[in-house]
């Protein structure tokens, strides 16, 4: 797929891809592509996009960013705890001075009410999830709830009518459906067409430890004003390829930065 363009890519000093995938490509991770002797993450910062149409290409405002993380630790509604969150939200409010909801904090009400009243750069959210075509079965878990896609695209929404749009929205721990060709993206468009500029979430359901190391280094990164957030995650997943117990593409190629990349 990339090496009959690699001269022109040379050529250009291209040192970042966007992929516009359809049908069964857009459950495919790009960055696990291999040449026999490296990855394509080793060579350039990867971004995907279900449409050039979505697209707002602006780089992120690292000035006066206002981060709010949420999440879950406890077993709730049914699904399993997910004891690594913790560490994983204290790690961005040492990193970004992230506001912080975690468990019997994270309701629905409190949740939405902070994405009413404040003006946040980054929404991070670290807890249960599933997004696919069924919008039946399409939820995040809070702590008292579950958020089906509707109104979680209400709660966005919000961000469309302010000066500032929303930067990013990254889902940590979520599950897009398995087998889905069109979930990761589908999450993405909702995401863009609610207010986001852009979406980082995964493919399939990850490790929680190394889903944690990965997103903690992509934020450090993203701190660096001089590179994009498509690098930021290039720098944050070869990190893990560097790591023996998470080099498998398994563990860090089903993190897309989608949609805006800069």
């Amino acid at each position: 797929m990339i090496r009959p363009i690699e001269p022109d890519l040379a050529a250009f000093s291209i040192d970042t891809l966007i992929f516009v995938p359809d049908g069964a490509l857009r459950t495919i991770p790009m960055a696990a592509l291999h040449d026999g002797k490296q990855f394509l993450i080793a060579k350039y910062a990867l971004g995907i996009t279900p449409s050039m149409n979505l697209t707002d290409p602006r780089p992120i405002k690292r000035e006066g960013m206002k981060v709010l993380a949420v999440g879950v630790t406890e077993a709730v509604q049914g699904f399993p705890a997910l004891p690594n969150v913790s560490a994983e939200l204290q790690e961005l409010q040492t990193l970004l001075g992230s506001k912080n909801l975690v468990d019997r904090e994270f309701l629905t009400a409190n949740f939405e009410k902070e994405l009413k009243e404040e003006q946040f750069s980054i929404v991070h959210v670290a807890s249960h999830g599933e997004f696919g075509n069924d919008v039946d079965n399409t939820f995040l878990l809070t702590f008292d709830d579950k958020v089906s896609l509707d109104r979680l695209n209400q709660m966005i929404g919000v961000f469309r009518f302010r000066d500032d749009p929303l930067e990013l929205l990254t889902l940590s721990a979520c599950d897009t459906a398995a087998g889905d060709d069109r979930a990761a993206l589908g999450l993405a468009g909702m995401a863009i067409k609610a207010g986001a500029r852009s979406a980082l979430a995964t493919l399939w359901s990850i490790n929680d430890e190394a889903a944690v190391d990965l997103v903690v280094d992509f934020y450090r990164e993203l701190k660096d004003s001089s590179i994009s957030r498509a690098a930021a995650l290039q720098r944050a997943q070869l990190k893990l390829i560097n790591n023996p117990r998470y080099e498998h593409p398994g563990f860090w190629s089903p993190f897309l930065m989608i949609n805006n990349w800069l």
